[in-house]
């Protein structure tokens, strides 16, 4: 198990740090009542008392449910403020206006809500001279397992370099809510969803395959798919260059 003590004041440190060069003045997050979240929120407060969460309930129920409890949960155990922005509407609003514009797929619309909260996010960072704290983990980089331009968007990740596993055991060194660090992992894009449920293999297999490289015949081929179909999500923006399609 890694050092967890030590581990909470590097990142406290690059967080205090990432801030200072800035020139910014506080840290805004989403907390969703993930594990993810929970962990960023707690290294955010810890480096900068002028910290706040937003909770961004869109559509799904669990989003007003237990993810909305749990996220008040953490917040009130560490102290974090917290804005709640209900984005259900703005979500209609935006399949509204595409209504006859295009055929909306299910994953286009399942992508609209990090979309929006990213975009709730930047605008109040802007407004109050914030940076946006990304809470994405390695294990969901490997398999692609975020939103570009939703969840993927962010002006610093303190947390990029950890599988879920080492969060589940860094939540525990921190004593967070066991409620977080025992319930399903899950995006809320749509009701029933859990992360491991869609991509169709646990994070403990798809950990034990980056921390060790072991895994079942059916697990790696799960993971090999995943993790080549999103390249593109891990690679810089294409632009144009002079020698362009030359070989």
């Amino acid at each position: 198990m890694r050092d967890y003590k030590e581990e909470f004041e590097k990142r406290v440190a690059f967080i205090k740090d990432t801030l200072a060069k800035s020139g910014q003045k506080g840290i805004v997050y989403g907390n969703s009542g993930g594990k993810d979240c929970t962990l960023v929120g707690i290294l955010c407060k810890a480096a900068c008392e002028n910290t706040v969460g937003v909770l961004m309930p869109c559509a799904s129920k669990r989003n007003f449910s237990i993810d909305l409890a749990d996220g008040k949960a953490v917040a009130e155990q560490y102290g974090i403020e917290t804005r709640l922005v209900d984005l259900t509407p703005v979500r209609e609003a935006e399949l509204k206006a595409l209504k006859g514009v295009a055929a909306m797929t299910d994953a286009a619309v399942a992508n609209i809500a990090p979309r929006l909260r990213m975009t709730t996010l930047y605008a109040i960072a802007g407004a109050e001279g914030r940076l946006v704290a990304g809470t994405g983990n390695r294990s969901e980089a490997y398999m692609g397992y975020f939103t570009k331009w939703g969840d993927g968007a962010y002006d610093f990740d303190p947390i990029a370099d950890l599988t879920v596993t080492e969060i589940y055991e860094f939540l525990a060194y921190l004593d967070a809510p066991m409620s977080i660090r025992t319930k399903a992992p899950s995006a809320g894009l749509f009701e029933g969803q859990t992360d491991e449920g869609e991509m169709g293999v646990t994070y403990a297999a798809i950990d034990d395959f980056l921390l060790n490289g072991l895994a079942t015949e059916k697990d790696r081929a799960v993971i090999d798919r995943f993790h080549r179909i999103s390249e593109h999500k891990r690679q810089p923006q294409i632009t144009y260059h002079s020698d362009a399609g030359e070989e």
